[in-house]
């Protein structure tokens, strides 16, 4: 076989990319990861100042594809989950010990992931990472996939994953249709310190402007996701500190006490982009490529890892010749890949969307019935199951038969 020929060729070498390559590295495959970006993980744009919350579920999946022990000692667990809308009465609170789990998903800065994992894919025998270089050709075909690379080499694959982002050139490549909103909001992000320690505590607080999201992270500190509308975000990014903490103050509340100190600010515009058959011949889509969501219910990285763990599980599914699935990289895996993915993509695209509008919405109908949801959910936890089983990320019943 060719020195240039694998299993599997990956583009995108960002959490998604990098996360699948080393749960995929557990298989008997040659494995070629392709990044644009060079490896120094304090430029990498995937790898930047966010934090992200990792789901129960995802944690799960972490776990059972080895990538998880690489992240743990990162990450600072949710135990509680307080939801509230500013200036009303309805909210609902969500604690791990009620579900019989230790914690309800774990926060980590994407900078210090991104460290663990190229330290890991160094490490891998069975992982090619090829970086900084770009793709400038891709050529699907009946028994493999060809691609161009910008420092003249020529790979092929029996499958090609498109982990490249919400910019994907793959994607673009290969034309596919790609549905997009703009949500005309910016996410301002920074790390915060409050008078009082987080301990395990996630806050969403929804306001007139959008809704705000602070997470626990390690060190006593805050995550802040605060998502306004588009004009204000340079405005508050602006700002000097005390100006800063002020507003912060007055729309979240004082449920962690005075805000002390916040961190440089960053602003990322809020859009949503869908691929509604992220596949092609020999080609599947994944992560932001596939999908790209508003952060309001923190299902980013948690929907692209539930594809990840659907993949994984295909791709050792066709190595051992398991009925109905077919060869790797064949039309045949690859839709035995998309029915156990479709609808869960579907449903989490459309509820992050709608979330997002209802509650960046203060019509007052809305306003009220949002509220009256919320008081609900509160009483009933019938009623809290499905926004929970969504945060956990678990796509069948969870724990404890609810």
């Amino acid at each position: 076989m060719s020195a240039n020929h694998y299993d599997i060729i990956i583009v995108g070498g960002g959490m998604s990319g990098a996360t699948l390559a080393l749960a995929l590295a557990r298989l008997p495959l040659k494995i070629a990861l392709l990044e644009a970006a060079a490896p120094d993980m304090a430029v990498h744009p995937a790898f930047d100042a966010r934090a992200i919350a990792l789901s129960a579920g995802s944690v799960e999946a972490l776990t059972r594809h080895g990538v998880w022990p690489l992240l743990s000692p990162l990450c600072e667990p949710i135990t509680h989950i307080h939801v509230s809308d500013k200036g009303h009465l309805g909210q609902v609170r969500i604690r791990a010990d009620e579900y019989r789990l230790p914690a309800l998903g774990q926060v980590i800065e994407l900078s210090r992931a991104g460290i663990a994992l190229q330290q890991a894919l160094s490490r891998e025998a069975r992982i090619e990472s090829l970086w900084p270089v770009n793709v400038t050709r891709v050529e699907p075909g009946e028994s493999q996939v060809t691609l161009s690379l910008d420092n003249g080499r020529t790979l092929t694959a029996a499958l090609l994953v498109a982990a490249d982002g919400g910019h994907s050139f793959v994607r673009d490549a290969l034309k596919l249709p790609l549905e997009r909103h703009d949500f005309e909001q910016s996410a301002v992000i920074a790390t915060v310190q409050t008078a009082e320690h987080p301990r395990g505590r996630a806050f969403e607080r929804f306001t007139r402007g959008g809704p705000l999201a602070l997470l626990p992270m390690q060190d006593g500190l805050s995550s802040l996701v605060w998502s306004v509308p588009r004009h204000d975000a340079p405005v508050l990014a602006a700002m000097d500190d005390r100006d800063f903490l002020s507003a912060l103050q007055q729309a979240f509340g004082w449920r962690l006490g005075k805000m002390q100190a916040a961190g440089p600010r960053h602003v990322y515009p809020l859009v949503m982009s869908q691929v509604r058959r992220p596949l092609h011949q020999r080609c599947v889509l994944l992560g932001n490529a596939a999908h790209l969501l508003h952060p309001i219910a923190g299902q980013g990285f948690n929907l692209g890892m539930r594809d990840i763990d659907v993949l994984v599980d295909t791709v050792q599914d066709s190595l051992t010749n398991e009925p109905g699935v077919g060869p790797l990289g064949s039309a045949q895996m690859l839709e035995h890949y998309w029915q156990g993915r479709s609808d869960d993509q579907a449903r989490t695209v459309w509820l992050t969307s709608s979330l997002a509008q209802l509650f960046s919405n203060d019509y007052g109908p809305l306003v009220v019935a949002r509220n009256v949801a919320l008081s609900l959910m509160a009483r009933s936890d019938t009623l809290k199951a499905p926004l929970v089983r969504q945060t956990l990320g678990f796509s069948a019943a969870l724990r404890g038969g609810w």
